[in-house]
């Protein structure tokens, strides 16, 4: 610890900063009850605002919690509440206060309910604090406890070379109580001021907020965009060295406290760049988000090909047995393009661009280094990402559920965004409203509409649910879909996606097979599909070893070894 430490403080505040940790684990220790847990085919991540579904008069916690039992429990096992603390924009991911709940939401007694059904999983969103919180309030009233809090930067630097993801400012102005001019470091907006991690004290008070979300039931903890948290003049200022040694740095002192905790990092950027945190496989994030999957996903169903979605799977590598990919399609960001980078070609990502917008959608830029605007995020649904809205409702549900399969398949723990599990189409007036982009995929609905429309026969969201409802229940239940079983790719035609998952006691394995071709197709089983296999979804036996596969169509081909074997 301490020559961790000492690779990011002189050796004075490492000395201190020990101290403190030493006595943050004490604390923790007695609070927290550690029991262990490892990872299952069980595993399936449901996304959702702690205030997605609202009723009046009814605290929205408690409103979520009710529609989750009845909608996602037995089938989903895990809740990521997103941002629940009290906030002052960007939908939570500026937060006020990290010990407190939004009281628009419910408290802390509503959260703990959800433990009852539900692991829980928690953002750290420790990059950058809101401008309203006590932290930066107390930094500008020049408060010595908060001295140096936050990074403050000549506004002569020259700061070219910093990697950014908004066209915004990245320095903005504030007015101290002595009314002096204070230039800080904000990397997403102004209401989002950067922690200056270079002070140990910053580690120590984010280091406490992470262990008191374990102690409310986290077990999973989600670094929000941590790859821009440390800041050095002259670099490039994300994914540098002393940012990955925080990360193990935090899992470390985490992990003395509570093994059982998953660490999963958020970092929308090219894929290399985002599986380095990984570390080793031994000391760092245990899951990352798989961000190429989506565009790869989305530009696959567009131009019904999947070459360049086998070609990226098939060079998937983990470190060690230990660490696994987090598997989405869509989240309440947009859907990344920069993990796309040299996967599509420019004129393919041009196309997805073109094709968004002309399904209703928008997209949103990023500045780079030579002052160029460059697609960062396509913003809509996802079913209006890979589908046009103008089309078939039966073809727009098996484009859907053709790519939530994918998801489901991939090596990992899937990730299912809460819009996607109820069939939410583009919130276009939400934008209209806030002015944010990212508001098209955030709508907060109405508990009493959304159940109605969930039990209407034909509708949307009904159709859509129900199919997910048979997916999940069919995946949970598959020891092939282990989180950390084996896998590969096999490339049987253009238009299909093809996954190979082996179960951890080698006895079971299942093929997948996506198709994103707008016509059937005829092909050739591999060879080591033997007799006895059979379709999962229709749940009915292979008899052939020809197989015609429809438009869109998803067929998980189990088969079971003997022992002998």
């Amino acid at each position: 610890m301490i020559e961790r430490l000492e690779r990011l403080y002189d050796k004075e505040d490492s000395k201190s900063a020990l101290e403190k940790i030493k006595k943050l684990e004490e604390r923790y220790k007695a609070l927290i009850k550690s029991s262990p847990y490892e990872m299952s085919e069980k595993d399936v991540i449901l996304i959702t605002y702690g205030d997605q579904v609202v009723k009046p008069s009814e605290e929205p916690l408690v409103t979520l919690k009710h529609f989750l039992d009845q909608y996602i429990k037995g089938i989903i096992n895990t809740v990521h509440i997103l941002p629940f603390y009290p906030y002052s924009s960007d939908d939570g991911f500026s937060v006020i206060d990290y010990k407190d709940v939004s009281p628009r939401m419910g408290s802390w007694k509503d959260i703990e309910s959800l433990r009852e059904n539900y692991r829980l999983m928690f953002d750290g969103v420790i990059n950058h604090i809101s401008q309203y919180s006590f932290w930066f309030k107390s930094f500008l009233a020049n408060d010595e406890k908060y001295a140096n809090f936050f990074t403050e930067v000549d506004p002569s630097v020259d700061l070219s070379q910093v990697v950014r993801p908004r066209t915004l400012p990245l320095v903005h102005e504030f007015e101290d109580e002595e009314l002096k001019t204070r230039y800080i470091w904000t990397t997403f907006s102004k209401d989002q001021v950067d922690l200056n991690f270079a002070n140990y004290k910053v580690l120590i008070a984010v280091l406490d907020a992470l262990l008191f979300y374990i102690q409310k039931g986290a077990t999973l903890i989600r670094l929000d965009a941590i790859a821009f948290v440390w800041k050095e003049i002259g670099t490039n200022c994300i994914h540098l060295p002393q940012t990955h040694e925080l990360i193990q740095l935090m899992r470390e002192v985490i992990h003395k406290i509570a093994p059982e905790v998953i660490i999963i990092t958020e970092t929308n950027v090219p894929h290399d760049e985002n599986i380095s945190y990984f570390g080793s496989g031994e000391d760092e994030a245990q899951m990352v988000y798989n961000f190429a999957l989506p565009p790869l996903v989305a530009h696959s169903i567009l131009k019904a090909d999947c070459k360049a979605m086998t070609k990226w799977a098939s060079s998937l590598r983990l470190p060690s047995d230990k660490v696994c990919f987090f598997n989405f399609t869509a989240s309440h960001d947009g859907c990344g393009v920069r993990p796309v980078s040299g996967l599509i070609s420019d004129e393919a990502l041009n196309d997805l661009v073109q094709s968004v917008e002309n399904h209703g959608g928008f997209v949103s830029y990023r500045s780079t280094n030579d002052n160029q605007k460059t697609p960062y995020e396509l913003n809509a649904s996802y079913i209006d990402i890979i589908s046009n809205p103008n089309e078939d409702r039966r073809i727009r549900v098996k484009k859907m559920m053709l790519c939530q399969a994918v998801s489901l398949a991939m090596p990992g723990v899937p990730g299912v965004y809460f819009h996607s599990l109820v069939g939410s189409v583009s919130d276009v007036e939400g934008v209209k409203r806030t002015g944010v982009l990212r508001s098209i995929n955030r709508e907060k609905l109405n508990y009493d509409i959304l159940t109605e429309a969930l039990s209407e026969v034909g509708d949307l969201r009904e159709m859509i649910y129900q199919n997910f409802k048979h997916f999940l229940s069919i995946r949970k239940c598959e020891k092939a879909f282990n989180p950390y079983s084996e896998f590969s790719f096999l490339d049987l035609d253009d238009s299909l996606f093809c996954i190979r998952r082996v179960s951890p006691d080698k006895k079971e394995e299942i093929l997948a097979i996506h198709n994103f071709a707008d016509s059937a197709l005829i092909f050739m089983l591999p060879d080591f599909v033997s007799d006895g296999a059979y379709d999962l979804i229709k749940n009915e036996k292979i008899v052939d070893k020809t197989i015609e596969i429809e438009p869109y169509q998803v067929i998980w081909i189990k088969q079971t070894k003997e022992k002998n074997d």
